[in-house]
């Protein structure tokens, strides 16, 4: 393990680890959520999928799919 990075802790015995983010980073994921929920409530996303364009949110989950776990 490199000396700068300090992302996961050593794993204890029962297999869980800790994960540590800056909140700065956390904050940015915050925003960019907000706009792209902003973006799926708007018109211009309603007149998009009416007319068969692809919208941003197509991209989005062509570039990194749906997970399942978060359709139950």
């Amino acid at each position: 393990m490199s000396k700068g990075f300090k992302g996961f802790s050593q794993p204890s015995k029962d297999k869980e680890f800790k994960l540590y983010v800056r909140k700065s980073e956390v904050e940015k994921l915050i925003k960019e959520y907000k706009k792209i929920k902003k973006y799926q409530k708007s018109n211009i996303f309603e007149i998009a999928k009416l007319s068969d364009q692809e919208t941003m949110i197509d991209r989005l989950l062509e570039e990194y799919g749906i997970d399942p776990e978060a359709l139950e």
